[in-house]
């Protein structure tokens, strides 16, 4: 059996570049402008089915964490961003939103977490 330590691999060199090159900021803009701010067909974490839910347009977005996957049929990224909204000079966190894309930075998928009560009272 071949044992491989990767704490020191220039792999991980490899991946932590290509991660700080993607332009995250762009991709996210990009995501919220496409969809309109809207968000359709959310069920939140209580089953209850929202047909529409309209976004902030003045939306703040830090990206908190990335990744490169691999499985067996594709190579992937994932960019993790929390969603936030500035209010009285406070930042309130609204929700959280997961883009994925293939390893030609093509959108895959997109998956939403969302503070529906919050969204509920600033609309």
């Amino acid at each position: 059996m071949t044992f491989v330590e990767l704490k020191n691999h220039p792999v991980w060199h490899d991946l932590t570049e290509i991660l700080k090159n993607i332009d995250a900021s762009a991709l996210i803009k990009e995501h919220l402008e496409l969809c309109n701010y809207k968000v359709c067909g959310y069920w939140d974490e209580r089953d209850n089915y929202y047909e529409e839910i309209i976004l902030p347009n003045d939306l703040e977005t830090e990206l908190i964490s990335n990744s490169i996957g691999v499985n067996r049929k594709q190579r992937f990224i994932q960019l993790k961003f929390i969603l936030q909204n500035r209010i009285n000079d406070n930042y309130i966190k609204i929700g959280e939103l997961s883009l994925i894309y293939d390893e030609n930075l093509e959108f895959i998928n997109e998956n939403w977490y969302l503070d529906t009560d919050f969204l509920e009272k600033i609309t």
